[in-house]
């Protein structure tokens, strides 16, 4: 089995890094060498969520995940994606507009609100930037975001983003993701919203 060692590595390397070994791999099982925290999390989420096992393995300094026997092929998991474009709105910024910044926070507030009286809601819900401000403690739309979640709409925010502004710890609404699965929901989204 082949083992490669994410540790140390910025967001989105582990993705990346273990992505690439998964394709090498040939359906074979690898393993994965971890820091905790959000490569843990991503990586796990990534492999998970394209029909690898995962089982966890707790080191004294990190992870060990061993990721293999696939449920489907990358052709199968393509035409599914395929067939299944996903609305994606990208918050790029805690306001919407330009102009007076007690304005735009109003808008963009307004904005997540009225979401929940929308016949048809996105899928997912990008934040980056300042746009992570609106899923941390202290955001006005907080609520709304939480119903959202409950309707099945999915709340990510970038993990290097709320790191740089230290409110990893203070996030309240959504999950934390990191900039390949934002890169991936883009590219393969139906439409994307820009705010």
């Amino acid at each position: 089995m082949k083992t490669i060692d994410c540790r140390n590595m910025a967001c989105p390397a582990p993705v990346i890094t273990t992505k690439r070994a998964l394709e090498e791999a040939d359906g074979k099982t690898i393993r994965v060498i971890l820091d905790p925290g959000a490569p843990r999390e991503n990586v796990t989420r990534f492999a998970a969520g394209r029909g690898y096992t995962v089982q966890e393995e707790c080191l004294e300094d990190g992870y060990a995940l061993t990721i293999g026997g696939s449920v489907s092929s990358p052709a199968d998991r393509e035409t599914a994606t395929v067939s299944t474009r996903k609305a994606v709105i990208l918050v790029t910024s805690d306001r919407l507009g330009d102009g007076a910044d007690e304005l735009g926070r109003l808008l963009m507030k307004n904005f997540i609100i009225t979401l929940l009286d929308m016949e048809r809601l996105p899928d997912r819900i990008l934040f980056i930037n300042s746009g992570v401000h609106l899923t941390t403690e202290g955001s006005e739309a907080l609520e709304a975001l939480d119903t959202l979640g409950n309707r099945g709409v999915e709340i990510l925010s970038c993990g290097v983003c709320l790191d740089f502004y230290h409110k990893k710890e203070l996030l309240k609404a959504g999950t934390v993701t990191n900039m390949f699965t934002i890169a991936e929901s883009l590219m393969e989204a139906g439409s994307v919203i820009r705010l």
